[in-house]
């Protein structure tokens, strides 16, 4: 089918509504748009020169946890979540009760991404994997009473209050193995000749008209873009996530996805999830590069610390992946005594390395700032 000629489904008369129903997108693609050839192989490039970089930064993983991090709490907030990125790196007994909630559903988030990467290892992306994924996701916040792990039995429905004032309605319930099928099938279909960034793109298209759970639909699709680009072979590491682009143009985004079920206009949103990958690829390339240079200068620093040396390199690849820590939390990973912990700490301040945040006498905490904010968009 050619995007241009593309019809996305049609309404179906329910008990006292309509409910959506898409049309399946397991077949060949085409196109005759030539803006989304120079996007595809812009794209294309940017995530090849990504993956390139993943490979050859020392200890990459150390730095993926915090795209992690970063994806975790940014899909979170295009949900409504509170909790700030330099919250979310936090332990939780230095989090504010009142904030906890928020908290725990970004870690709830990290392990689910954790998870479903680990067991990519072992099994293919499908719908089994995404239904362990939204199990580990709501455990135990809100959202859980919403049947976890399992496709919903009951029809959901997007804005307003009610299937009466809906802004949207997906397909109705029944119709969810069929559409799931099709969807799961397309992400392996070796005999169409179909551009894996344009099959995710419109997967997530799909998969978000589908909407199959009655919670948490928002953070699975954005979730399963990542584990598509891993699964088939786009990148070694989890370095892509695009919900920091999504939430920078959240409108965009959400219109994007609607003006597709409204004007058939599956071309548009290909072209926006593009220029997403593409410009997520550079300013990944560019945090890479920024890691390599700070971790040369941070090792430089260190140097001064003599016989302390040892434990200032422990110390700092602990900040890579904790760049917010508490005294008695250095204490426990070198474990150190108190007094030696706070030397370093000291010296780490002298250093310019770390930054004491609260101001407090007791329960002091130590911030790898300028680490931490090569993450941050600006």
């Amino acid at each position: 089918m050619k995007l241009e000629n593309f019809k996305t489904g049609i309404y179906k008369q329910q008990f006292k509504y309509k409910s959506f129903s898409p049309i399946p997108i397991n077949q060949e693609w085409t196109w005759d748009d030539a803006r989304i050839n120079r996007l595809l192989e812009e794209a294309s490039t940017a995530l090849a020169q990504l993956d390139t970089f993943s490979l050859i930064v020392p200890d990459v993983d150390r730095f993926i946890f915090m795209h992690v991090v970063k994806e975790a709490n940014t899909s979170s907030q295009i949900e409504g979540t509170q909790t700030k990125m330099d919250e979310a790196v936090v332990e939780k007994e230095y989090i504010a009760d009142e904030k906890r909630d928020d908290w725990q559903e970004v870690q709830n988030y990290i392990m689910a991404m954790n998870m479903a990467i680990k067991e990519l290892e072992d099994i293919p992306l499908s719908n089994r994997l995404l239904r362990q994924t939204h199990e580990r996701l709501l455990d135990g916040v809100r959202g859980d009473r919403k049947t976890p792990g399992e496709f919903r039995r009951s029809q959901n429905w997007i804005g307003g209050t009610s299937l009466s004032d809906a802004v949207f309605i997906p397909p109705h319930h029944d119709e969810l193995p069929e559409l799931l099928s099709d969807l799961e099938k397309f992400w392996h279909n070796e005999k169409i000749n179909v551009p894996h960034l344009i099959r995710i793109a419109i997967s997530h298209y799909q998969f978000e008209t589908i909407h199959p759970f009655l919670d948490g639909n928002g953070r699975i699709g954005r979730l399963l873009i990542g584990l598509y680009l891993l699964d088939k072979g786009l990148l070694a590491k989890p370095s892509l996530y695009l919900s920091a682009h999504l939430a920078k143009y959240k409108g965009q985004y959400y219109d994007s996805l609607t003006t597709v079920r409204e004007s058939d206009d599956l071309g548009q949103w290909v072209r926006f999830f593009l220029v997403a990958v593409r410009d997520t690829a550079r300013k990944g390339v560019e945090t890479f590069q920024n890691i390599i240079s700070m971790r040369e200068d941070m090792r430089s620093r260190i140097q001064s610390l003599g016989g302390r040396m040892h434990n200032g390199t422990r110390l700092l690849e602990e900040l890579y992946v904790r760049p917010y820590l508490a005294g008695p939390q250095i204490e426990k990973l070198l474990g150190v005594s108190r007094p030696t912990a706070n030397s370093l700490i000291l010296e780490f301040i002298k250093l310019g390395i770390l930054y004491e945040t609260t101001g407090y006498r007791r329960n002091r905490q130590y911030f790898f700032r300028n680490y931490f904010e090569l993450y941050l968009d600006k």
